[in-house]
Order: C-alpha cells, then sequence, then structure tokens
C-alpha cells in the first residue's frame, strides 16, 4: 500500500502541471499581454525554491556547509555546459525556433520534480501521515511553478500544445523519483542529499541568467514594474510555502 499511496500522490502532484490548460482557451493577445509576467513569476519561484527550501534542505545533511557551495558550484558549471552544448546543437546554423532557456527550464525543472518524488517516498516510508503532510506542501508551491514554467516555454518559442505536453511529462520525473525512492529507500537519504544543491544551482542558474535577462529586455517602465511585482509574488509564494509546510 506505502508504494501506491507515493505513486498516487506523485501523479496527482505531476498533473498539477495540466494547469497549463487554462492557457489553451486564452487569446494569443491575452497570452502576450501577461508572458513576461508569467517568466517573472517563474524566475521568483527558483529564486525562493532554491534559497528558501532546497539550500536550507540540503545544509541539513552536510555538516561542512562548504560541501554545498562546492556542489552548487558545480551545478552551475554543468548547466552552463548543458546550455551552450544545446546552443551549438540548435541555433549554430541559424535554426534557433526555439531559444535554449525553455530547454534549459524543462531539464531543471525535471531535476526538481525527481527530488520531489525521493522525497515524498522517504517522508511515505516513514509514515502515512508524514508522506500526504508533505505532498500538499510540494503541491502548494508546485502549482504557481508550472504556471511560470508554462509561461517560460511559451516565452521560449513552443507552442501552447507543445508547452502543456512538454511540462507535464516533465512533470512526471516526480512519479520516476518515487518509485526509485521507494526501491532504495535505504540509500535515498545520501542520494538526495547531492540532488538538493545541485537543483538549487540549476535553479539559480536559470533564473539568472537566461529569465531575469529576458525581463531586463522591456522597455516600459509600468511593465518592467509589473513584471518586478510577479518576481516578487513568486519568492513570496515559496516564503509562505515554507512555513505551510513545516
Amino acid at each position: 500500500m506505502t508504494l501506491i499511496y507515493i505513486l498516487i500522490a506523485n501523479f496527482i502532484i505531476s498533473a498539477g502541471s495540466l494547469v497549463g490548460l487554462i492557457f489553451l482557451v486564452w487569446r494569443e493577445e491575452t497570452i502576450s499581454k501577461w508572458l513576461l509576467s508569467l517568466v517573472a513569476l517563474s524566475a521568483g519561484t527558483m529564486i525562493g525554491g532554491a534559497f528558501l527550501h532546497l539550500l536550507p534542505e540540503a545544509a541539513s545533511f552536510f555538516p561542512n556547509l562548504e560541501s554545498v557551495f562546492y556542489i552548487l558550484i558545480i551545478s552551475f558549471g554543468v548547466f552552463f555546459l548543458i546550455e551552450k552544448f544545446l546552443h551549438w546543437r540548435h541555433c549554430h546554423r541559424g535554426n534557433c525556433d526555439i531559444h535554449t532557456f525553455g530547454t534549459m527550464n524543462l531539464i531543471g525543472d525535471g531535476i526538481h520534480n525527481f527530488i520531489d518524488g525521493l522525497i515524498i517516498a522517504a517522508t511515505f516510508l516513514v509514515s502515512v501521515k508524514l508522506g500526504f503532510i508533505t505532498s500538499i506542501a510540494i503541491a502548494l508551491h508546485e502549482i504557481p511553478q508550472e504556471i511560470g514554467d508554462f509561461g517560460v516555454l511559451l516565452h521560449s518559442g513552443y507552442n501552447k500544445k507543445k508547452a502543456l505536453w512538454a511540462n507535464f511529462f516533465t512533470a512526471l520525473t516526480a512519479v520516476l523519483g518515487g518509485i526509485i525512492g521507494y526501491f532504495i529507500s535505504s540509500y535515498a537519504t545520501n542520494f538526495i542529499s547531492y540532488l538538493l544543491p545541485f537543483a538549487a544551482g540549476g535553479f539559480i542558474y536559470i533564473a539568472m541568467s537566461d529569465l531575469m535577462p529576458e525581463i531586463r529586455k522591456e522597455t516600459s517602465l509600468k511593465k518592467s514594474l509589473l513584471s518586478f511585482s510577479f518576481f516578487v509574488l513568486g519568492v513570496v509564494i515559496m516564503y509562505v510555502a515554507k512555513f505551510l509546510g513545516e
């Protein structure tokens, strides 16, 4: 039954990525109007998720905090190389219909969802009650992030249907994490301890290297302030989710 609980919880959380369905009924003009704000929301949830959730949780696993920073630096390097490879692979012949930050966002989100799946599995193995509490806490911060991520994919060049399915299949890595976490429960804690700062590094890199520069391109003061408000909203959501999960 424990494995069934883990699978149900992760499937429900993964289904939260289908919140992008609301964009399918929006007109293109409406989407264009709010697109940059959604990119800002995603940047805010990534920064908030990294600094308020992932890194503090990672620090609890390492008696020497320097280890967390070493992994963070390695993560920056890895994500930089991935981005350069993707850019070379897709854009070196002038074929750059989809900007690499969309794919980078999917990679970073996939790692994060996989970690969520591991964490849900680990908590359900402790107790069913703790598993459900943890699942609710994760869902609370996943839904706004998924909305922002969907906006990032649209902004990077994905059409609405492709963005929806790409986001959903990326979210399913949580299910994979849950299954693996169940079968390697005795090793899951050590595995999570290294993945947490790695995912945090990916989130910080994507937010600061790819998403924030897109927001800075806006020349209208009014629209810039609106985007900044959504960035702050993303951080605040992660802050509130932190205390709801305790």
